[in-house]
């Protein structure tokens, strides 16, 4: 499990200690902080009541391969496979695959904003994957590609299907603590390795004059 890594958004991100963008992070400290404190407490939680370890990562490993991040989807995927549950792993890549999108789409209640209604697919997990997976499981993917794709579309009766899959409401509110923890995770490791990518771009092009100097002085053009 994870529990040896200090900032799983630094890990993520690729931020080695002391590097500009480490800098940058610290610059905020208790949201840095507060982010890692997040994770622990909806990963490595004390009290995990009826939302199991396999629940968490496997949700995690969906949510990360909806949101297009494979890096991400394979961190919390390999501690999916820790816990004993190879089969489940194998079974989300099939589904991530099928229930992968454009978004956000959906419908907005009647009113001013129903011109931005955009139509979109109703996900729904295949009935193989269901047995393999549970009704319990399969609901909570179900659920998921809804927060993340069309949220838009939620509405009492997309969670009375997780009450009628075997979802507490505690659990519930844990299931979108987690998706909504993710979302907002993913966007800031994005964001933190585009900026990593663009000042490596910017150290290159400064750089280049030099190199391009001693290339010619070296007689090799």
């Amino acid at each position: 499990m994870s529990t040896i890594i200090p900032d799983v958004i630094d890990h993520l991100a690729g931020i080695r200690p002391g590097s500009s963008l480490d800098r940058l992070r610290d610059q905020r400290p208790q949201a840095r902080e507060n982010a890692q404190k997040s994770y622990l407490a909806l990963f490595q939680p004390e009290f995990p009541g009826d939302v199991t370890p396999l629940d968490r990562y496997a949700v995690a490993t969906f949510v990360a391969g909806l949101h297009r991040q494979p890096h991400v989807a394979e961190f919390y995927a390999a501690d999916l496979k820790t816990l004993g549950s190879p089969e489940i792993a194998a079974t989300l890549a099939s589904e991530i695959a099928r229930g992968a999108t454009e978004g956000p789409y959906g419908r907005y209640p009647r009113g001013p904003l129903t011109i931005e209604d955009v139509e979109g697919p109703d996900y729904r997990i295949s009935e193989d994957h269901k047995d393999r997976l549970g009704v319990r499981l399969a609901a909570a993917f179900e659920h998921a590609h809804l927060l993340v794709l069309h949220p838009r579309d939620a509405s009492p009766a997309a969670l009375q299907k997780l009450l009628d899959a075997g979802w507490s409401t505690t659990d519930i509110v844990t299931l979108s603590q987690l998706v909504s923890f993710l979302s907002f995770q993913i966007r800031v490791v994005a964001g933190l390795r585009a900026l990593a990518g663009a000042s490596a771009v910017e150290t290159a092009d400064a750089k280049f004059p030099q190199i391009f100097t001693g290339v010619l002085a070296s007689g090799a053009v």
